[in-house]
């Protein structure tokens, strides 16, 4: 395949990775509002629709992230193999660790539906619901930036794209991964979490609009 068709291919998937990731978090947050997890369940019992569609489109945005692991490092393999290799594995993982939460979200929801003398013990879902719901997504999130990072630093060396695009992606995208560990330690207010994640939405959707139209230019190895 081409450099210029896996560039167009990079920033399709970039811009469907966004528009679903968006989205389904939207329809998950809507699915699970209340307090306690009472309250969130009979929520995902109402709102079952908005999860089953949650699930499918987070498992597009998986996939995106492995067509972009592969686009990318086909992109930037030639400035450093093992550098590329290395991101193309953080994003194959993100994609893969995403995907394995969606059976749990499904049988979570199978739990808050099921009605009648098939009902589970309140107390049992309960604790199966505090399980599911606050999975560490973070940890997907974190291959996410180690990968992103690592790829904007190539492009970055190789001059494959204009040297503030490529600054950007390597602050906005080393900003999340130092960030989320921080997060994870509980390090961190809540504002600065949401924040964090702006420069890099920026970043994605600029470069996407990039690779469509401009492409990549060979890098500039040595």
């Amino acid at each position: 395949m081409t450099r210029r068709r896996n560039a167009r291919i990079a920033g399709i998937a970039y811009l469907l990775y966004i528009a679903v990731g968006l989205t389904s978090m939207q329809l998950s947050n809507r699915a699970t509002s209340g307090d306690g997890m009472a309250a969130k369940l009979a929520s995902m019992a109402v709102h079952a629709t908005d999860v089953r569609l949650a699930a499918v489109l987070s498992l597009i945005g998986c996939l995106c992230a492995l067509v972009l692991a592969v686009t990318l490092y086909a992109l930037t393999c030639e400035q450093d193999r093992d550098l590329a290799m290395l991101a193309l594995t953080c994003r194959a993982a993100e994609g893969i660790v995403g995907a394995a939460s969606t059976p749990a979200t499904l049988a979570l929801l199978a739990i808050a539906t099921t009605a009648g003398t098939n009902s589970p013990d309140p107390a049992g879902a309960g604790a199966v619901a505090a399980f599911v719901l606050n999975q560490p997504w973070l940890i997907s999130a974190i291959f996410f930036a180690v990968g992103s990072t690592l790829f904007s630093w190539l492009l970055l060396r190789g001059r494959m794209v204009p040297a503030w695009l490529a600054a950007l992606g390597v602050v906005a995208s080393g900003l999340i991964a130092i960030g989320l560990p921080l997060q994870v330690l509980e390090l961190l207010p809540a504002l600065v979490t949401q924040l964090m994640w702006l420069p890099i939405l920026v970043f994605e959707l600029v470069f996407a609009g990039w690779l469509i139209v401009k492409g990549v230019a060979t890098p500039e190895v040595g």
